[in-house]
């Protein structure tokens, strides 16, 4: 899979599932059950000990079900290290060009994390795929469509603080995408190894973003 059809994967999908644990033993177990809610492009963050192992281990076990990703990636070489071991696309919590030239180079796509302005269009200068907003939390859906309307060339994708109750209304705002971590993926929930509730969780999000998705298109 090229960084194109990955890209049109994330746009398609809508939700991106960010998985952060205290270890990585149940990464591959996670991604199945946010597969099996609907949500197929799941994101490992560097922070989670194993992550590196547990990626190429569920992109040998999941195949194309699945885009994955790499999350806080603060330079190239760890973007080229997650790439190697089977990362499609790579998101960072800050702006670097150097991680966005190398996943480039190695046909990742690259999400980047900016905050203002002037960050987010810098980022998409430097040639970011999709921006992360970050962190959304008190920024809410008004600061999307407020930044989109003099830029509407820009994809954004909320992080940091986005539940249920405010993924439609970021993707209502003009949000390309939305990134969810522990409201969808609650370590809580992974330690008792209920997985089926992780499951349901997912289609929540799936459901919640294709209604809005929905009425925007009837708009």
């Amino acid at each position: 899979m090229d960084r194109y059809a990955t890209l049109n994967r994330i746009l398609d999908g809508g939700v991106i599932a960010v998985v952060r644990l205290p270890s990585g033993g149940q990464l591959l177990d996670v991604a199945t059950a946010i597969e099996a809610g609907g949500i197929g492009v799941i994101e490992f963050t560097m922070t989670t000990p194993g992550a590196t192992e547990a990626i190429a281990a569920a992109s040998a076990a999941m195949g194309d079900r699945v885009v994955l990703g790499a999350g806080t990636v603060l330079d190239g070489p760890t973007a080229r290290s997650a790439i190697a071991a089977g990362a499609r696309f790579i998101v960072a919590p800050t702006l670097s060009r150097d991680t966005i030239e190398t996943c480039h180079r190695y046909g990742a796509v690259v999400i980047p994390g900016a905050y203002t302005p002037t960050e987010i269009l810098t980022a998409w200068e430097w040639g970011a795929d999709l921006v992360k907003v970050f962190p959304a939390t008190g920024l809410g859906p008004r600061y999307f469509k407020d930044v989109l309307a003099p830029l509407p060339q820009l994809r954004l994708v909320p992080t940091g603080g986005v539940d249920l109750e405010t993924a439609g209304p970021f993707i209502a705002a003009g949000a390309a995408a939305v990134a969810v971590g522990s409201n969808l993926v609650d370590p809580g929930l992974v330690a008792a190894g209920d997985f089926a509730a992780l499951t349901e969780r997912a289609r929540a999000f799936r459901a919640a973003v294709d209604a809005a998705r929905a009425a925007v298109a009837r708009r």
